[in-house]
Formats: structure tokens, sequence, C-alpha cells
């Protein structure tokens, strides 16, 4: 009698888990371009209105005489103050073609990034570039995003 009970409450449970375990694996692996975003909250594209940092004004083509120029929004109520670092680099490089570097910014809610300057950079070589933009708050505390962008 003490075996049957032991049974139900510890070996079935186990036996059920790793069932159910098993179909949830395979339906997950059955979708092999599925993203698993463990941290939601490192990069995003800048596109969604809910992130804790967004990209404005950024274009998908410039020409090699127009100013990128873009405004960073803070939606993360934690960075009332903070230094804002704006890097553009080659696509799929690591070559740094421009860096901006805005500090002491301090705002209020919904206010747009940089405060009383402005981030403006003429590239005139074609190609594929990313952006990045990073806010650093002043207990160190970081949040980015970045955004990607041709020249032609």
């Amino acid at each position: 009698m003490a075996s049957a009970r032991v049974f139900v409450v510890f070996v079935l449970p186990v036996i059920f888990s790793i069932i159910i375990g098993t179909a949830v694996l395979s339906g997950v692996l059955q979708n092999p371009d599925r993203e698993l975003n463990m941290w939601p909250m490192s990069f995003s594209d800048g596109l969604s209105s809910n992130t804790p940092i967004q990209i404005i004004g950024l274009s998908k083509q410039y020409s090699t005489s127009v100013p990128v120029e873009i405004q960073v929004k803070i939606g993360d109520s934690s960075f009332r103050c903070g230094d804002l670092y704006i890097t553009i680099y080659s696509a799929g490089k690591s070559d740094v073609i421009t860096q901006g570097g805005f500090f002491e910014q301090c705002f209020e809610e919904n206010n747009v990034l940089p405060i009383g300057d402005s981030f403006s950079k003429v590239i005139e070589t074609p190609g594929s570039y990313e952006i990045v933009t990073e806010m650093v708050s002043k207990d160190l505390k970081n949040i980015s995003t970045r955004g990607t962008f041709t020249v032609k």
C-alpha cells in the first residue's frame, strides 16, 4: 500500500513532466527559425513603442550628401539622467565610422535626446551601416538599441 502511494505522489508526476516537456520541445524544434529572446532589454531595432530606448528619425537609405540625423527617446523611467553614446559602424564589421557622446543628459518623461544638441553626420562612403545608441545612467546601468541603414 505504501509503495503505491510513493508511486502516485513521486514517480507519476515525474513521468508526466517528462512526457509534457518532450511534447513541448518537439513542437518548438519543428520551427527552426523560431527565436528564443531571453533578454528582451538587450538590443532591439528601435521600432516598438514599448522599448526602453528608441531611435527616432532613422531612414533606411541615405545619399552620400545627406546627413544621418537621429534623436533618441528613452521609455525607461529609471533613466532620468545619464550619458548618451551614438556610434555608427560598418555593417558586419567592427569598424567605427563615427561616434557622438552627449553627457549629463537629464530630461523629463517622453523627451527626446540629445537635449540642447543634435546628432548629425554625413557619411560619404556608400555601403551598409549599423547605428548603436546607448544610454548609461549615473549608477552605470545601461540600455541600448541598434538600427541599420544604407548609403548610396
